[in-house]
């Protein structure tokens, strides 16, 4: 989570939504930065066109790059998200509903990037994936 706090308050880089969630997931399995901004640069604002969201797209990314991709994981992750947001999952639905200024756009944004890393991350460590992360901070 701190990973990822870092880069979407990072001023000199953006990192859109999918990146937000994607990047520190992918550095743990030996991606660089550069190659996990580059998996989903097309990803944010709803793969630019205000479909589903950057956030969504980036944690389906990251459970898929640690082997999470079976039907059922896809299923918790999108309903966990969906809970949490009364069944939406559309990046143009989620901004008019939640956000009624300009000034409340990026902190929802990182509010959904936060959400599905808490989301992944809790799934990853249930399905016993982030062993070696858990290790190494101990």
């Amino acid at each position: 989570m701190d990973r990822s706090r870092e880069l979407r308050m990072d001023q000199t880089v953006h990192y859109n939504c999918a990146q937000g969630v994607l990047v520190p997931f992918a550095e743990k399995k030996g991606l660089s930065v550069e190659q996990a901004r580059g998996l989903a640069a097309n990803f944010g604002s709803g793969m630019r066109m205000g479909e589903v969201c950057g956030a969504i797209t980036g944690g389906l990314m990251a459970l898929g790059l640690y082997g999470a991709d079976q039907e059922a994981d896809t299923k918790e992750f999108l309903t966990r998200m969906k809970n949490m947001h009364e069944g939406r999952v559309r990046c143009k639905e989620l901004l008019a509903q939640e956000v009624h200024s300009r000034e409340q756009k990026k902190p929802h944004c990182d509010n959904m990037v936060f959400e599905a890393v808490e989301i992944v991350e809790d799934m990853l460590q249930a399905r016993g994936l982030l062993k070696e992360e858990i290790a190494a901070r101990q």
